[in-house]
């Protein structure tokens, strides 16, 4: 089962979204929601390599603070505002009951080593889709795939709260070996799911085809259904469009294959899937 989602919040405007898609999972499977929030420590917002005199480092020091404080106070208010909202019961400690709850954790230093700490004992974290042109978001998604080695949820921006997500999985498979961690790691999801759809471009490193994925989840009695297109030359807007053409509110593959940067730089697969999707995708790296 699902029983812990993460998700990382840093007062960037995005984690209302996240939490509403976190609440629709934690809601289906009856999971328990950690937000986390990093609040930068004072001293390393002072300027760096600049003398300044110790009354007015401590004026600095003095007034970081207490922005920090006003930033926590913020995001305290709209997260309690937000669980009323979405029927998220806020507790001090996980619930593991017939509700979806939550728990507010605030954390100081670097954003990359809270990911890394809670991260690495979830069975899912969800991040906001990065903005590109804001230049936000980047660093979490990646430092969530890299550092943690678990499921991470990429949340797409939506008018609207998500009535219900991980209903109708798609899988994008290749074979590969992040593929392969994809399913194994997200198989709580694939087994509460009502519909899970595998999708076969044809295209696959040395490994197992989409029958033998087929069978291995129906050896675990996870029904399945093959849904083939033939391979183009951008693969991962193919994967999207078939997602959405099967119905999928929730698309699983693996990532980065190839190396992040050459993929950032050349637009490989999972790069195009994370620039294009309007539909979550749960990585696994």
């Amino acid at each position: 089962m699902i029983f812990k989602i993460v998700i990382p919040v840093r007062g960037d405007g995005k984690g209302e979204n996240v939490f509403a898609h976190a609440a629709a999972i934690a809601k289906r499977l009856k999971a328990h929601v950690v937000i986390t929030h990093c609040r930068a420590r004072a001293e390393d917002m002072m300027p760096y390599g600049v003398p300044i005199p110790s009354s007015m480092r401590k004026l600095l020091l003095d007034q970081s603070r207490t922005l920090a404080d006003q930033v926590e106070d913020s995001l305290r208010a709209e997260v309690q505002a937000l669980a009323k909202q979405l029927d998220v019961t806020l507790t001090d400690e996980p619930v593991y009951t017939d509700v979806a709850s939550a728990s507010w954790v605030e954390e100081q230093g670097r954003q990359v080593d809270v990911i890394k700490r809670h991260g690495r004992l979830a069975d899912l974290i969800c991040v906001a889709k990065p903005d590109v042109d804001r230049n936000l978001g980047s660093n979490t998604l990646k430092a969530a795939l890299f550092n943690t080695g678990r499921p991470v949820m990429m949340c797409p921006p939506a008018e609207a709260t998500p009535a219900s997500l991980c209903e109708k999985v798609a899988i994008a498979w290749n074979g590969s070996t992040e593929a392969s961690r994809a399913i194994a790691l997200s198989m709580p999801i694939l087994e509460n799911a009502s519909e899970v759809v595998i999708l076969n471009s044809g295209v696959q490193v040395d490994g197992a085809g989409a029958d033998d994925l087929a069978r291995y989840l129906g050896e675990r009695r996870i029904e399945t259904r093959i849904h083939s297109f033939e391979a183009k030359r951008k693969v991962g807007e193919q994967l999207l469009a078939a997602a959405a053409e099967v119905g999928a509110d929730t698309m699983l593959m693996g990532a980065y294959s190839n190396s992040h940067e050459r993929e950032t730089i050349f637009g490989g697969t999972t790069q195009v899937v994370v620039d294009k999707s309007t539909m979550p995708v749960i990585f696994v790296h």
